[in-house]
């Protein structure tokens, strides 16, 4: 078995100890959250920790004058858009970026989305929560809104009652699946093509259509494949497959069940001694649940090894350096308009799904 050497161990350890003292030196005046992917040298420092959808709920509430997210920046960003005024929103890398959020820059999703109105149609932009506050500020402005992976169906119901059509945005995986959970035939939904501006938008197709997709996916989950699931069927009989709905739709539709990190989370915690669960999401949620239900006679296993790698790098390290200068390190800041646009869709969301 590897062990760490023993500087290496005396490495770790003085972090996870300057950790602790810094939380202590700044008591209530400190919060730290994090998101399930964090690896778990990171989530046993956190305060709070959660899928999108729970973290975002939790920063009203917060009374800390100083927020540190562990995730990738895109949270941030939501983060310090929902923060009370004077509150600083920090994270320990502001390079842990979202590869499918940069999938979906601001100033096209606006061009494409002015070409799709133009046709005389309402169409309403509903952006997942993976996108840039810049993304979500032009939501707000055209009476959009955002979604998490555990709200998608009922804000995507929302978005289609507001007007003629949605463009969601930016994964088409995630609109498909919470398309065919609402029933939305495949007929009324069309994948735009976003090259040039918009200019190669099929108009025609666009216009028979009341889901407008954009062509984004997760680097992760787009990865798991069908035939991963027979695989493990062969190798695991009985096997129950899990996976999440960034997934694609026919990887979805070969598993025994798809959700959010907080489905996915329940379903292991309320499986029954014995059963043998196989969780197709980010690795190191699913090591964590096969470490905390190990006991109950569970054995929970990936689907297929993959990590986030900008989830990555929050390290120990990183978090140790940025504590000990929290007073003078810069936090993630807004342009005051991105700010209120984005703080807009997202307490739309915040509202509708209360």
């Amino acid at each position: 078995m590897f062990q760490n050497k023993p500087e290496e161990v005396t490495t770790m350890t003085s972090f996870a100890d300057r950790i602790a003292r810094a939380k202590a030196a700044y008591g209530q005046r400190l919060a730290i959250l994090g998101h399930h992917y964090q690896t778990d040298d990171i989530i046993r420092h956190v305060d709070f920790q959660g899928d999108s959808l729970e973290l975002a709920r939790k920063i009203e509430s917060l009374g800390a004058e100083h927020v540190v997210f562990c995730g990738v920046f895109f949270m941030a960003e939501s983060a310090a858009a929902l923060a009370r005024p004077g509150q600083k929103v920090h994270i320990p890398r502001m390079d842990a970026t979202c590869p499918m959020a940069e999938m979906a820059p601001a100033s096209r999703v606006e061009q494409v989305l002015l070409a799709l109105r133009a046709q005389g149609r309402n169409v309403i932009p509903l952006a997942y929560v993976n996108s840039t506050a810049d993304v979500k500020a032009i939501c707000g402005r055209f009476g959009g809104s955002v979604c998490t992976s555990a709200n998608a169906s009922a804000m995507l119901k929302w978005a289609l009652d507001q007007g003629d059509a949605v463009l969601f945005l930016p994964d088409k995986n995630l609109g498909m699946n919470t398309a065919a959970q609402l029933g939305l035939p495949a007929s009324d939904h069309h994948v735009i093509n976003v090259q040039a501006s918009g200019g190669r938008v099929d108009m025609q197709a666009a216009a028979k259509a009341r889901l407008l997709l954009w062509p984004g996916a997760c680097a992760i989950h787009h990865k798991f494949k069908p035939r991963h699931i027979e695989q493990m069927r062969q190798a695991h009989p009985g096997v129950r497959v899990l996976v999440h709905p960034e997934c694609a739709p026919e990887v979805v539709q070969a598993s025994d069940g798809a959700g959010s990190t907080s489905y996915l989370i329940k379903q292991c915690a309320e499986a029954a001694p014995g059963a043998v669960i196989a969780v197709g999401t980010e690795l190191n949620l699913v090591f964590r649940l096969a470490q905390r239900h190990k006991a109950e006679d569970k054995t929970i296993i990936p689907l297929k090894a993959l990590t986030c790698s900008n989830m990555a790098k929050i390290s120990e390290q990183r978090l140790a350096e940025l504590l000990e200068s929290l007073d003078t390190a810069p936090p993630v800041t807004l342009p005051s308009n991105v700010t209120e646009l984005s703080r807009l869709a997202l307490e739309r969301m915040l509202r509708i799904c209360a």
